[in-house]
């Protein structure tokens, strides 16, 4: 394992989706919308992150974490972007996510966005939570990046190559820059008591919301007369390579737990790295960002 610190770089990246079914991945329409749940999700929270961020940028006292952040910054920004982009083509197969998307956005912009606090104690104690909120969530991308890094069994069942690209894309940057988020929080604040408290917030929070998308999606399928989704076919799914295990997923907790946790124990940064040389959408992104120069 390589886990070789590497300069973070926003790539701008696209894809198009003419071609790209509904159901991506052959004969799979629960495992297809469960990770689908990642378009509806994934640009509110990564907006989030970025608004957080740039909140914390003067409170950074150490120059290479600083320019870590600004590179977190500029990747999740672009994969916010281009998640969003996958939303119209839903809407052109008859599948509406507005209706999540809208409770999504709530969570956000609302449960978890600036409050009118006085300067001092309680501003600074609520930017310290989000921090935290952030970095246990980075741990949850940095596994599921990993993950699809690694899910040969999705290129076996012929999945989109479209669409495995955007994920793998998007997981390779994932496990690229999965140490600053932590690094961060360490850096400002370090409680272990409050990592422990936001880590509960944070995995109950995307349980539930992952759920919930999981059975909109199953539940507004024009294609599927009685769509339903459950933990069963979850954990089918996990045995069946094509979604993560329930088993990793619970080993991943004790990990963030201890003490003695850091990012780099998550995945390999020299298999990101080679993805990312190796992406269509990343490499078209740099021909054109070398073309302009």
């Amino acid at each position: 394992m390589s886990n070789k610190r590497v300069t973070l770089k926003a790539r701008q990246v696209s894809f198009a989706w003419d071609r790209t079914p509904l159901h991506w991945l052959p004969g799979d329409p629960f495992a297809t919308h469960t990770i689908n749940v990642l378009h509806l999700l994934l640009p509110a929270g990564e907006r989030w992150f970025v608004h957080v961020y740039k909140q914390v940028l003067p409170l950074i006292e150490d120059d290479r974490l600083r320019e870590d952040v600004i590179g977190f910054i500029g990747q999740e920004a672009m994969h916010s972007q281009a998640h969003d982009e996958v939303l119209p083509h839903l809407r052109e197969q008859g599948l509406d996510p507005t209706p999540y998307t809208a409770q999504v956005d709530w969570f956000f912009e609302k449960l978890l966005g600036d409050r009118t606090l006085p300067p001092g104690k309680a501003r600074r104690w609520w930017l310290m939570e989000r921090v935290a909120l952030i970095a246990a969530i980075e741990h949850y991308t940095a596994f599921l990046g990993d993950w699809v890094l690694n899910a040969d069994e999705l290129d076996r069942r012929g999945a989109d190559p479209t669409m495995l690209d955007l994920l793998r894309w998007h997981g390779a940057e994932e496990v690229e820059h999965r140490s600053v988020a932590f690094e961060l929080f360490e850096h400002l604040d370090g409680s272990y008591r409050r990592r422990v408290r936001t880590w509960a917030t944070a995995f109950t929070a995307l349980v539930f919301l992952w759920q919930r998308g999981a059975r909109f999606f199953m539940e507004n399928d024009p294609t599927l007369v009685d769509g339903k989704a459950s933990f069963k076919d979850f954990h089918r799914g996990g045995k069946q390579g094509v979604l993560p295990s329930t088993g990793a997923m619970v080993r991943s907790i004790p990990r963030y737990l201890s003490r003695s946790y850091h990012p780099e124990q998550e995945g390999d940064t020299a298999q990101a790295v080679a993805y990312l040389a190796s992406s269509p959408a990343a490499t078209a992104a740099e021909a054109r960002t070398g073309a302009a120069r």
